[in-house]
């Protein structure tokens, strides 16, 4: 069984430990930690990263013409781009308030994208 050695910065808290991840099989060991926040991020890292996502897409009749929008949730990292390009595909109307689901499911992944600010109509 391959052993795979890895190092992240923990971005669990402010700290931003220097982690030091080696993975046998399903066996993960985690240094460098200084909290229990720190292995729970490297185990994820390892098994199955995920992301947030910050973006913006085109609004119409509005009194901005680009709208920020975010993921409700993270997402895996390997649906980055596809989710990426499905949010560029959506060109949406004004009004639009902060929480509005702009794209619901995105990609299949059980996510939302949300609006993360208000757009008056003009």
């Amino acid at each position: 069984m391959p052993i795979i050695t890895k190092e992240f910065i923990c971005v669990s808290c402010p700290v931003g430990c220097n982690l030091a991840i080696t993975q046998s099989g399903d066996n993960i060991e985690v240094s460098g930690n200084q909290c229990d926040a720190g292995i729970a991020y490297a185990e994820e890292e390892m098994t199955n990263p995920t992301r947030n996502i910050a973006t913006s897409i085109r609004v119409f009749n509005g009194d901005m013409p680009m709208l920020s929008v975010k993921t409700s949730r993270p997402i895996p990292k390997s649906a980055i781009m596809d989710v990426v390009n499905a949010i560029h595909e959506v060109e949406f109307f004004a009004p639009v308030h902060i929480g509005d689901i702009i794209l619901p499911n995105a990609y299949d992944t059980g996510v939302d994208i949300i609006a993360t600010r208000n757009i008056k109509l003009i």
